[in-house]
């Protein structure tokens, strides 16, 4: 790659200032228990903590500052970043944190968005997600995908499986990410992590390069493209397991967004791969708690025999109450069964669980159905109403 060397970056003449400051911001967020920090030129400094962004000083970041900045960040690749305008990289904050960054211009200077990386990966118990997904793992072929809006989890219930995959069967992981969040050691499988711009060129690249590394499973950090989704389901079908993400809402619209990626003429053909390799769908959402903390509320598509028709036939609109129906046989569940679930054990207000639930309307007729079951005086309540007490508590949108 041709760089301008009137931009390349003499090391050893930075004073790190700068980048100190930011880490200063980093160590509140840590406390505060946030996610994200955002640093803007000519901004203040931001954190995301519980969901709401929120200032964590009045100091404004100059201009100058943030392209300082990135160049005591980046280093030797600050060339590279002026030549992109962006990058991602892991930053270390110390032998316990690491971020995930992302570093771009934009029309007032230099931005960049710090995602914390958890160190330890949590089990699948430790982070209470339903029995099912243990179930995901024991599956030998196929394609898993993990679904849900930036930052609703999926990396970490990702990292959740494959370590249950790691300690439990002797397989060969490749996995393909951009860039590498979660580290793997080798237990009992053999884990091979691949980071794009680094390590391959391409997800498109490394997929293809991994269906000849002798692989058992393959994690494909996002199906971004045309090509990457349809060398997965290749993958998929000649007897690998595989795993990806996408920025899809729930599995009807994960099931569109595949099939729409491709031209009209060939979407009969990706309807038939995917009813026959899809194995699951895993979609995800945090929702505020009762105790300011945030719960994973998940939607769990099963594929069977009826749902694979249902893809096959471009059925996709009855997919829900296919999940609903088979949630005691197959063990899948929709997002308003289990925000339901969330509500009754009085984890969620009602007033969150109105506003993540897929259908508020059918929402708002199961608990009162449940309410009316326990017309004893045991009906759920968040901690300071009882959605019962006042009609207009269910005056919501549809």
């Amino acid at each position: 790659m041709a760089v301008n060397s009137a931009i390349e970056v003499d090391v050893s003449s930075l004073t790190f200032e700068t980048l100190e400051k930011i880490r200063g911001y980093l160590k509140r967020m840590i406390a505060a228990k946030g996610s994200d920090l955002h640093i803007k030129a000519n901004a203040v400094v931001r954190a995301r903590i519980q969901g709401e962004i929120t200032p964590l000083s009045g100091e404004i970041l100059s201009k100058e500052e943030a392209l300082t900045f990135a160049k005591e960040l980046l280093r030797t690749r600050f060339p590279e970043f002026v030549e992109k305008k962006e990058l991602d990289l892991v930053y270390p904050y110390d032998e316990n944190t690491r971020f995930r960054v992302n570093i771009f211009f934009q029309m007032e200077g230099v931005s960049a968005v710090f995602r914390v990386i958890p160190v330890k990966i949590l089990s699948l118990e430790e982070l209470g997600l339903p029995s099912i997904l243990k179930k995901f793992t024991m599956l030998e072929r196929g394609l898993l995908l993990v679904t849900g809006v930036t930052g609703s989890g999926k990396s970490t219930t990702l990292a959740a499986m494959i370590n249950e995959i790691n300690w439990n069967k002797r397989k060969h992981i490749v996995t393909v990410e951009d860039p590498i969040e979660f580290v793997h050691k080798d237990r009992k499988c053999i884990v091979n992590q691949r980071s794009v711009g680094q390590d391959t060129y391409s997800f498109g690249n490394a997929l293809r390069a991994a269906l000849r590394e002798d692989p058992d499973i393959i994690l494909v950090g996002e199906m971004r493209d045309r090509e990457t989704i349809e060398t997965a389901l290749h993958a998929a079908d000649s007897g690998h397991l595989v795993f990806s993400t996408l920025h899809t809402l729930d599995a009807k619209e994960t099931i569109n967004r595949i099939v729409s990626s491709f031209p009209t003429e060939e979407q009969p053909r990706i309807r038939l791969s995917l009813a026959s390799v899809l194995q699951g769908v895993i979609s995800q959402r945090l929702v505020p708690t009762i105790d300011e903390k945030r719960v994973a509320a998940l939607e769990v598509m099963v594929k069977t025999p009826f749902i694979g028709q249902l893809i096959l036939e471009s059925r996709d609109v009855e997919i829900r109450d296919a999940i609903e129906e088979g949630r005691e046989i197959y063990g899948s569940q929709s997002f308003d069964q289990h925000i339901l679930e969330l509500w009754n054990k009085k984890v969620i207000s009602t007033d969150e669980a109105f506003n993540f639930a897929t259908s508020p309307s059918d929402l708002k007729l199961k608990m009162q159905g449940m309410g009316e079951k326990m017309s004893t005086g045991s009906a759920p309540k968040s901690s300071d109403e009882n959605p019962f007490d006042e009609d207009e508590i269910f005056q919501i949108k549809t």
